[in-house]
């Protein structure tokens, strides 16, 4: 994509504004693929559209969770308004892409939804092309779902599940030399956190904000805690991203439909990882880290194996100190005393005491 024009959309700080001017722009055509939607400026743009004779082609999604009847009933408010609709197929488990395409000319590939949460309360990124050859692409994929045909993967800077994510987001993961920077809600495919977790181990750093299914002592992450957590981006040795919708999960890559887009302009991944570093001090986990280290650094260090049994082989002199234990309270106590109780406690106090000195004095002299 090096050569496009290219421009990040990053939320909550750009709000639905640049979607409304993309709609408000639109001269002949405006194609949409919609998982969810519930904002209603853009339900109504897209109607004043339709009215202005903007050729409007929705497709939605055949169904979400717990939003099956809304996606319906969006759908007749649509046909009604005189909006083109179409529903995909319910051949995969779930369509999850997120995009809009204003006069074949220009993409906006959304990480986020259609909705309030997502895009006043979510961390999301949209990147906005006018690239030809990656939205001619992205017409050919929404022609293919609108008309119910197989997409074949044409473009590997265009990533979509299960056509060619798999594939195409292993081995971004795998050519990376020095850093990976990850939001992703939770990465759970095996493959990936094997990469992910070989990486780390190799040095290079790796820095996930989101979750893992499974936990891995290389693998620095941490919860987004200042805001809710939508995006799937991926950042590479600082020089390229991905964005998109697909999670690092088996399913994801594929058994549903999703849509991402790999980006090298320098501008848009300065921005991205800026982004990240900000968010990832939000989660204190450096702070966090730091003091562990600190506090396990102050601790009074535990007795090793190798010390454990250097203080094994030198418990036979203590009998010397038995026996000399022994003879001072003997001495204390008087002959006369030998059988009596008084004796008995102070030879046991004798003796706890000269171990206790002789392990001590051991103790400092092995660490």
């Amino acid at each position: 994509m090096k050569g496009y024009r290219l421009k990040l959309l990053v939320q909550p700080r750009d709000g639905v504004a640049p979607l409304l001017s993309a709609i408000k722009s639109a001269k002949k055509n405006i194609d949409i693929l919609i998982f969810r939607m519930d904002w209603k400026e853009l339900e109504t743009a897209l109607k004043v559209a339709s009215r202005q004779g903007i050729a409007v082609r929705a497709l939605i999604a055949h169904t979400n969770r717990g939003g099956e009847s809304r996606l319906r009933s969006l759908e007749t408010r649509f046909l009604e308004a005189g909006i083109t609709v179409g529903r995909t197929a319910d051949d995969l488990i779930r369509y999850h892409g997120k995009m809009m395409i204003i006069d074949r000319r220009t993409l906006l590939l959304l990480s986020f939804n259609f909705v309030h949460i997502d895009i006043d309360h979510s961390r999301g990124f949209g990147i906005v092309t006018k690239g030809g050859k990656i939205v001619q692409e992205a017409l050919k994929l929404f022609e293919s779902d609108l008309n119910r045909k197989t997409y074949t993967s044409g473009l590997n800077a265009f990533v979509v599940s299960p056509a060619n994510a798999r594939k195409q987001l292993s081995a971004f993961i795998k050519q990376a030399r020095k850093q990976l920077l990850i939001y992703d809600p939770k990465i759970a495919d095996r493959q990936i956190l094997r990469l992910l977790a070989d990486h780390a181990k190799a040095g290079l750093d790796v820095k996930i904000i989101g979750s893992t299914a499974a936990k891995n002592a290389n693998l620095p992450v941490a919860p987004l805690s200042s805001m809710r957590l939508h995006t799937r981006t991926i950042i590479r040795d600082g020089s390229q991203a991905f964005v998109g919708s697909q999670s690092l999960r088996q399913a994801e890559l594929d058994l549903r439909r999703e849509i991402g887009i790999i980006v090298r302009d320098q501008k848009v991944v300065n921005a991205l990882v800026a982004t990240f570093e900000e968010d990832w001090a939000s989660t204190g986990f450096d702070e966090a880290h730091d003091a562990a280290k600190t506090s396990a650094a102050a601790e009074s260090p535990k007795p090793t194996a190798k010390v454990t049994r250097a203080l094994a082989k030198e418990m036979p002199p203590l009998k010397t100190a038995f026996k000399k234990a022994i003879k001072q309270a003997v001495a204390k106590a008087g002959k006369d005393a030998l059988g009596n109780s008084e004796l008995k406690s102070t030879v046991k106090h004798a003796v706890k005491t000269a171990v206790r000195e002789a392990v001590e004095e051991m103790g400092r002299e092995a660490r």
